[in-house]
């Protein structure tokens, strides 16, 4: 059975698509089978590996209207695309019955087939975002390394541990992410030490350092290991994703270790 991984904040621009990309095709090169799934309207994950316009894309399958339908990207990484369709789904679906388990029931046919299932939130904690926590094992907040940045951790923490009592009792964080690091600055510094207060042993041992390879890639439509497999970026996102086999092999922390958000 494949573990449902969602990268989630709702603050834009932090990384989380990025990671999603890079972490799934890090896990393929650790010889696992990846599903990504494209759940931002945006569809700037979809855009960034090139996919060409689908019949079928989640918007249709979160209606009702098809089953998934993956697209291979390369051998072992398959994609749930997404499109601008997709904005419009909240309304939609406001008042569908058990509209936050809608995701989960389309995984079900699926999830046997892969070894990781890895989830582009949205930058909203809207229902789109409870669909993907709702049908995830576990949880990656990516962080810029900025000020900013830290705002809405605590926000963050409240929607997680609403949905953990009222809709998935088994979600929890497995880990939290710096990105766009720069050891030289001390802004970036201190804001690590600030995560690591909030979150303790859930921030990865892994930053993800700035690098202009990373903002190439989408150019490019591929991930950094087909555009840059000897760049720091793609031996960040390579470590990593070793990390987190590491912490799901192994069990995540337990429950009692979680941040308070007080």
């Amino acid at each position: 059975m494949g573990k449902v991984i969602s990268l989630l904040n709702h603050k834009g621009g932090v990384g989380k698509t990025t990671s999603t990309i890079n972490i799934g095709a890090g896990l393929v090169a650790l010889g696992k089978k990846v599903l990504l799934v494209d759940l931002d309207p945006q569809a700037n994950l979809t855009l960034s590996l090139g996919i060409p316009r689908q019949k079928v894309t989640i918007y249709e399958s979160l209606r009702g209207d098809s089953e998934l339908i993956p697209y291979t990207v390369k051998p072992n990484l398959d994609v749930i695309i997404s499109s601008l369709d997709l904005s419009g789904a909240e309304m939609e679906l406001i008042n569908e019955a058990g509209r936050e388990y809608l995701l989960r029931e389309l995984f079900e046919p699926v999830v046997g087939e892969y070894d990781f299932i890895l989830i582009d939130c949205p930058p909203s904690l809207g229902l789109l975002t409870l669909n993907a926590l709702t049908s995830s094992h576990f949880i990656i907040i990516p962080l810029q390394t900025e000020f900013l940045a830290l705002q809405g951790l605590t926000k963050i923490k409240q929607v997680i541990d609403k949905v953990r009592v009222r809709l998935n009792k088994s979600v929890h964080i497995i880990g939290v992410v710096a990105t766009m690091y720069d050891s030289r600055k001390i802004l970036n510094r201190d804001v690590v030490d600030t995560i690591k207060k909030f979150f303790g042993k859930r921030v990865f041992e892994t930053m993800i350092r700035d690098n202009i390879s990373l903002a190439e890639a989408p150019s490019k439509r591929v991930d950094i290991f087909e555009y840059s497999p000897g760049s720091i970026g793609a031996q960040d996102y390579l470590a990593l994703s070793k990390e987190i086999l590491e912490r799901v092999e192994n069990g995540v922390l337990k429950e009692e270790s979680e941040p308070s958000g007080e």
